[in-house]
C-alpha cells in the first residue's frame, strides 16, 4: 500500500505542475519493486519504492505531462489501492477468525 500511496503522490504532483515549462514526469514502479522483494525472498514490507524522473520529451506548452494520461494512471491506481485494502481486510478478517476474535 505504501508504494501505491508513493505513487499517487507521484501522479499528483505531476497534474499539478502540468503548466510548468520544463517540469518533467515523476513515476513510481511498485509493481517491479514488489515483486523483486517476493522473488528474492524479502517480505514485501521490506520493498523500497523510489520516485523517479521519467523522461519525456515537452510538448508545444513546454510541458512533458499530459493531464489526460496521468489522470488515467491516478484512477488505475486508486483502484489498485482499493483492491489492496480489500486483500488486506480479507487477511485480516482470516487471521481474527483462526484466532477465535469476532469482530
Amino acid at each position: 500500500m505504501r508504494g501505491s500511496w508513493q505513487r499517487e503522490t507521484a501522479l499528483t504532483n505531476n497534474i499539478a505542475n502540468a503548466d510548468t515549462p520544463g517540469y518533467q514526469p515523476q513515476e513510481v514502479d511498485f509493481e517491479s519493486q514488489l515483486q523483486s522483494a517476493v522473488s528474492g525472498g524479502s517480505s514485501p514490507e521490506e520493498a523500497q519504492f523510489e520516485t523517479v524522473t521519467r523522461p519525456a520529451e515537452a510538448g508545444p506548452n513546454g510541458t512533458a505531462v499530459s493531464v489526460d494520461q496521468e489522470s488515467a494512471k491516478l484512477a488505475e491506481n486508486g483502484l489498485d489501492y482499493q483492491a489492496l485494502t480489500e486483500v488486506l481486510g480479507a487477511r485480516d478478517s482470516i487471521v481474527r477468525s483462526a484466532m477465535g476474535i469476532n469482530a
